[in-house]
């Protein structure tokens, strides 16, 4: 192989081929149906004759047939050979086939025709099963019986097979035959033996121009398109000039490397070759425009064409979706509907594809009605994108119901429905369909993997963090680059992050993904200086960080104080890698100046932005101002969460429980007020503890559990011990009520609760792990450093923002949380 500067200099120096001249229409005499056919002219002189030339579909055929048994055609050897000929041409190989066994003393020419009928119209099996035949009745193959064998085997990846036709074309003296040949190396390209076609085509003495076109797309298909490129500067090195399929099939391997400027290259010369007005050429550079970025480009050739097929309304659409316009790729697709074109599967999965990512739920709907009303619904490929739609929609129920009335449930299926259950937070029906898929013994592949691993981390559950890793090493996916991030993600979530650390230094390949995770996790532990040591790292290596992995980063130093290396992060995010900043960047700044108390700072800020301030940043304002008991600040930041978001009560208590810290009780009074008026409720606490493969709840002031008095009891006894330690309840955020009523109140917290029941019913030394769907409160947070004091245990608490792990009377967040 060559070694391309991968221009497309040679293209560029062409000159367009001259207009072939039209023929004239023939005139279809006997005698010239004769010539053309070398049948006898007294044979033509039947009307039969010419009607059987001149037949066009099978409808036609079956017209003609009686005509041609009643005047006793039937049994001429001609007759024959162009009824099979025409059955087989019209996908009726059994009717050929009627025709062909009874014949007496069949010739050579009815044999080819027939297998040719078999390659084309029946299955493999019956093909090679017809060739045998053949063989057994002496009859001598040609090199079109090889190359119709070795496409049929090709088509259906069967090397095997293929391999043992490539013998034959050898033992017949057909291995120097290009036609043979580029059937040979078309066989080894389709079976992805893309070095084993290599080395045939480079040994065959004479190439022509679809053999060239041959190699190039095995090249391409098999995804090497560099190869591909290379190829057609050697071929036109070799005296070969590009036609318009080398161009068609050149185009996509542009596009799969991103090149935009070979892809110009390529667009120039289809130009000057006279190429451009094709539609297959406009379809195939509007694919690649969309695929390099350039969008527009490819809508400005869309708009130009002439004519269009569904395929070029399918690239379009796609090009859209792929480019992050969901909405323009539905105004093509209604533009589509708008002109009458016949939709295909193709084209509704995309319109589903820019549906789910607008999160559209009435044009999915109507979508799909349109699959339904045009019976589109069932090929499988189109449900699994049904499934992936609602799932984005946030209606996993139609998805499950799309789910259940599917036949022939593919692993795609189950990835979609499984990852759909788990983008909507249904954690345990993700988990069932997953042990469902596999007790129906379909294997799971690395994007299942990476669809159920989020799932089970967000159960926090080592345990079965543990069965998860041993699944994957089983099924041989230890090495997936995104399986391992999936794994380091999920230990870091199960409060396992020495675990998680182990795995990513003993990934071969990194992504940046995997950096991402392994940030985050320091981050939520609350080791932001481990963060920061592994940001640094990354900018050692080749692997470039990306926004994520600054707010990772950033985020990790606002939950550590790390005020400083937080500000250079952010600074150096444009200044140095040319990344603009998210609102969510934003709102880690907030909170990274809020946190540290610098609340002004925050603030000035705030009313610096670039970009109006979203939800993100006021509500880390609000928190900021409610660990620091600003009320001024808080008021503001409250007012405008109040705005943007009216229907989300967290932000009413925030502020209400901001007043009551500053004994405001007639402001706080007046938000719960109005809390109760427009129907605003607080999220109830609640909190999870796993015990012996069952996973117990706690809500705040509950007494459902079956242990609850034996709870309550005991966490009067061990609030004794706490206070003797030096624990004093904080009291302040309940209003209303008397001293012993607030003390009663605190010690009901589902954290609490929580921790007291894992103590009673574990062993001591054991470790306990509580999960928390809202920020640990600040009695809570303190009361639980005294208790891992007074019983030795290590309590891992992991709320709604981070973990938290106390041992021994102290708490790794360093109360900066």
């Amino acid at each position: 192989m060559m070694s391309s500067s991968s221009q497309f200099l040679h293209l560029t120096n062409n000159k367009p081929p001259s207009p072939p001249t039209p023929p004239s229409k023939p005139n279809l005499t006997s005698h010239t149906l004769s010539q053309r056919t070398h049948i006898p002219s007294h044979v033509y002189k039947h009307p039969s004759a010419l009607l059987l030339e001149l037949c066009t579909s099978m409808k036609e055929l079956h017209q003609i047939l009686p005509l041609i048994i009643k005047n006793g055609l039937y049994n001429e050897h001609l007759f024959q050979t162009k009824l099979l000929s025409l059955f087989c041409k019209y996908g009726s190989v059994n009717e050929a086939a009627r025709v062909f066994e009874p014949i007496e003393d069949k010739l050579d020419v009815l044999y080819h025709t027939m297998l040719k009928g078999y390659a084309k119209n029946s299955s493999l099996h019956n093909a090679m099963s017809f060739f045998v035949r053949m063989k057994c009745d002496d009859v001598k193959p040609v090199v079109y019986n090889f190359t119709y064998l070795l496409k049929v085997c090709g088509d259906n990846a069967d090397l095997r097979r293929g391999k043992e036709i490539h013998g034959q074309v050898i033992t017949n003296g057909f291995s120097s035959n290009v036609f043979a040949m580029t059937g040979v190396v078309n066989l080894y390209a389709k079976c992805r033996q893309i070095d084993d076609a290599y080395k045939m085509f480079d040994r065959m003495p004479e190439r022509d121009l679809v053999c060239w076109n041959t190699i190039i797309a095995g090249f391409a298909q098999n995804g090497l398109a560099k190869m591909a490129l290379d190829l057609v500067l050697r071929m036109q090195e070799e005296g070969q000039k590009p036609d318009s399929i080398t161009v068609v099939t050149v185009l996509p391997a542009a596009a799969n490397i991103g090149s935009w400027r070979i892809g110009k290259l390529i667009h120039g010369y289809a130009i000057r070759a006279g190429f451009e007005l094709l539609v297959n050429i406009s379809t195939a550079l509007v694919d690649m425009y969309s695929k390099c970025g350039s969008v527009g480009t490819a809508r400005l050739i869309f708009d130009m064409m002439k004519q269009r097929t569904v395929v070029s309304w399918n690239s379009m659409i796609h090009g859209y979706v792929q480019s992050g316009d969901p909405e323009e790729a539905m105004a093509i697709f209604q533009k589509m509907l708008d002109e009458g074109v016949e939709l295909t599967n193709v084209t509704v999965m995309e319109a589903l594809h820019a549906c789910a990512d607008l999160g559209d739920l009435e044009r999915g709907k109507f979508v799909h009605k349109l699959v339904d009303e045009l019976k589109l619904g069932y090929d499988v490929s189109v449900k699994n994108s049904l499934i992936s739609m609602y799932s984005k929609c946030k209606r996993v129920d139609l998805a499950a119901k799309v789910f259940e009335g599917l036949q022939g449930k593919t692993i795609v299926s189950w990835n979609a429905m499984i990852l759909g259950y788990a983008q909507n937070g249904r954690v345990n029906e993700a988990l069932n369909h997953f042990c469902e898929m596999q007790s129906q013994n379909i294997k799971p592949d690395s994007f299942t993997l990476v669809s159920v691993i989020p799932a089970l981390a967000e159960l926090s559950v080592t345990r079965q963090a543990k069965w998860m890793h041993g699944l994957v090493i089983r099924n041989c996916l230890d090495k997936n680059v995104f399986v391992m991030t999936a794994l380091v993600d999920m230990y870091a979530k199960c409060g396992a992050i020495c675990t998680a650390r182990k795995l990513f230094d003993m990934m071969e390949e990194r992504h940046v993904t995997t950096w991402n995770a392994m940030i985050d996790g320091y981050g939520t532990h609350g080791l932001g200086k481990d963060a920061v040591e592994l940001f640094n790292d990354i900018q050692k290596g080749t692997v470039k960080p990306n926004d994520v992995t600054f707010l990772c980063v950033i985020s990790a130093c606002s939950h550590s104080g790390l005020v400083e290396e937080g500000l250079r992060f952010f600074s150096s995010m444009k200044e140095e890698y040319g990344l603009e900043p998210a609102m969510d960047h934003y709102g880690a700044m907030v909170d990274l100046l809020g946190r540290a108390g610098q609340l002004n700072k925050a603030w000035d800020f705030i009313q610096d932005m670039p970009v109006e301030p979203g939800i993100t940043v006021f509500g880390a304002m609000l928190g900021a101002c409610k660990i620091h008991k600003n009320v001024e600040l808080g008021e503001k930041a409250a007012k405008k969460l109040f705005e943007l978001n009216p229907d989300e009560g967290g932000y009413h208590v925030l502020l209400s429980n901001i007043y009551a810290t500053a004994s405001m009780w007639d402001k706080m009074a007046k938000v719960r007020t109005m809390m109760e008026k427009t129907g605003l409720q607080k999220t109830p606490g609640c909190s999870l503890v796993e015990l012996r493969n069952e996973v117990h709840s706690f809500y705040s002031g509950s007494t459902i559990h079956p242990q609850s008095k034996r709870i309550y009891a005991f966490l009067e006894t061990l609030g004794e011990d706490i206070k003797a330690a030096g624990y004093v309840p904080d009291t302040n955020s309940i209003h209303d009520v008397e001293d012993d009523v607030k003390k009663q109140l605190l010690n009901s917290h589902s954290e609490k609760l929580a921790i007291a029941f894992g103590l009673l019913n574990t062993s001591p030394g054991t470790t306990i792990h509580i999960r928390k769907n809202l920020r640990v409160c600040g009695d809570c947070h303190n009361a639980t450093k005294y208790i891992s004091l007074v019983t030795g245990r290590e309590i891992i608490v992991r709320d709604m923002h981070r973990f938290h792990h106390f041992k021994n009377g102290t708490c790794s967040c360093g109360d900066y949380w």
